[in-house]
């Protein structure tokens, strides 16, 4: 059985500093490429040992990289729908709010994942690192079966109960039925990327990503407007082109484990039940997923509460939150890049190199986030003139983004802390931060600023940016107080 007690103090220095003395710039210069190169390369790295910095930065750079390109994917997608009118970009975000609880429930059975698979990397068992991600395929594909159901059957009034008008509702319908019925590829997606990313093969991860995003930024506009040989679908193109680019991505993820390119191999026999792992998987799954049903749906509340002040400040609000998304997807790269230290680290016996690890991803994310904070507080209505020329649409887009950007330097440190609980198993920390801080705060907020202080669409931007804050805060004290190092998975 491995140690798990705390290292010594000197080891941690060692670890937080690079191996070898300074050395002149351009040796320096060097080891930046050396590292650049090897993150983007993958590869076998222990990250248990050596250099803090260098650890995550091998981790956190395909990260940020996969995240860029989804923020990329997020922002060129709506840029292409904004052409069909404000209807269309209001039907793609009630879509979205009804995404969430589909992405709430992958990115659970991805906590899920990450945390057991890099537990076992760490403890040194990668044979039960890949039955655990067996498993949580299976549990993933069983999960989209009902989902597909509800979406063929349902998508109209599921977007009439969001308050959709009858315009949205007819441009719109087709494109959540598609979305809804591809949900098993969003599924996939989210859990063999979290098995990637646990094991320490972030490079596989964003090859996947990659490919599933360059796609769909291809064949979106060849299907919304008929380009060439394809059809023209309207809105519901740019859902076929989504569906088959992130298809092709989980194609690839199949590929990679079955042919065990990372640490992780997945064989036949790895698909088979097995009680006692799903037993384990599903814990923190409930967790996990409730506490992103929690997170994510919260948007559902905050789009009901916009609903009535018509598709102009529906538009701009979809439009603003896919350039927060944009920003806000990088940083996860980092986030998750210290969830991984955590996951591994805990495995091997080193607690305190865990703490220290996420110490510094969080300074690196809340510096890269106040940068682009400031960005978007300047340029902001350029920004979003972008995307539209509707006045209306322009001037909620723009209280949303610069409204929520207003926060981000608070936001760095709470993504990471709430990526930090999740990699050590102590999925239920953050289910708990989440329901108080969005559903006993930011929903009621965000509905008593619009409507009862009748503040509008800028009281639920002002909630939002209020919530993340909160979470941060709280997320921090939870953190220093150190029971997650005592979490088993």
């Amino acid at each position: 059985m491995r140690d798990h007690a705390t290292p010594p103090a000197r080891d941690l220095r060692a670890d937080a500093a690079a191996p070898s003395p300074p050395a002149p710039g351009s040796r320096r210069g060097a080891g930046v490429l050396s590292t650049l190169r090897d993150a983007v390369r993958g590869g076998e790295h222990d990250f248990t040992t050596g250099s803090i910095d260098r650890a995550i930065a091998l981790l956190a750079i395909p990260m940020v990289m996969e995240m860029l390109m989804e923020s990329l994917f997020v922002v060129v997608d709506v840029f292409w729908v904004s052409r069909l009118g404000a209807d269309a970009v209001a039907a793609v975000g009630l879509t979205e709010s009804l995404l969430s609880v589909v992405y709430a429930l992958g990115m659970g059975l991805a906590v899920a994942a990450s945390a057991t698979v890099a537990r076992r990397i760490g403890e040194g068992r990668p044979e039960e690192a890949a039955a655990m991600a067996g498993q949580a395929i299976v549990l993933g594909l069983l999960i989209s079966l009902p989902i597909a159901g509800v979406g063929a059957l349902l998508a109209p009034r599921l977007l009439a109960a969001l308050g959709a008008s009858a315009g949205v509702i007819a441009v719109g319908a087709p494109f959540a039925t598609i979305m809804l019925l591809g949900n098993a590829t969003i599924m996939m997606l989210f859990v063999i990327n979290a098995v990637f990313r646990g094991a320490g093969d972030a490079a596989l991860s964003m090859r996947v990503l990659w490919l599933s995003n360059a796609l769909n930024m291809a064949l979106g506009p060849c299907f919304i407007f008929g380009l060439g040989p394809f059809p023209e679908l309207g809105v519901a193109g740019a859902a076929v082109g989504t569906t088959l680019g992130r298809g092709s991505g989980v194609a690839l993820q199949v590929f990679l484990l079955a042919r065990g390119g990372g640490r992780v191999k997945l064989q036949a026999r790895h698909l088979v039940p097995d009680p006692k792992a799903l037993a384990a998987l599903v814990r923190l799954f409930a967790n996990g997923a409730f506490q992103a049903v929690i997170s994510t749906a919260s948007w559902i509340g905050m789009v009901r509460i916009l609903a009535p002040f018509g598709s102009a400040a529906l538009a701009g609000y979809t439009i603003g939150m896919r350039l927060i998304v944009f920003a806000i997807l990088p940083a996860f790269g980092l986030a998750n890049a210290g969830a991984t230290m955590v996951g591994q680290n805990l495995g091997a016996g080193r607690p305190d190199r865990a703490e220290a690890a996420v110490y510094r991803a969080g300074l690196w994310t809340t510096i890269m986030l106040g940068a682009i904070g400031l960005v978007f507080a300047v340029g902001a209505g350029a920004i979003i003139g972008a995307f539209t020329d509707d006045a209306e649409v322009l001037r909620y887009g723009t209280q949303a983004l610069r409204v929520v950007a207003s926060g981000f330097l608070f936001y760095g440190f709470g993504i990471v802390f709430a990526q930090a609980f999740n990699g050590a198993g102590d999925t239920w920390t953050p289910t708990m931060l989440h329901l108080v801080c969005f559903w006993l705060w930011e929903i009621p907020l965000g509905w008593g600023l619009a409507h009862a202080a009748g503040l509008g669409p800028l009281g639920v931007f002002i909630a939002i940016a209020v919530a993340f804050s909160t979470i941060a805060i709280a997320g921090g004290i939870m953190f220093r107080r150190g029971a997650w190092k005592l979490r088993r998975v």
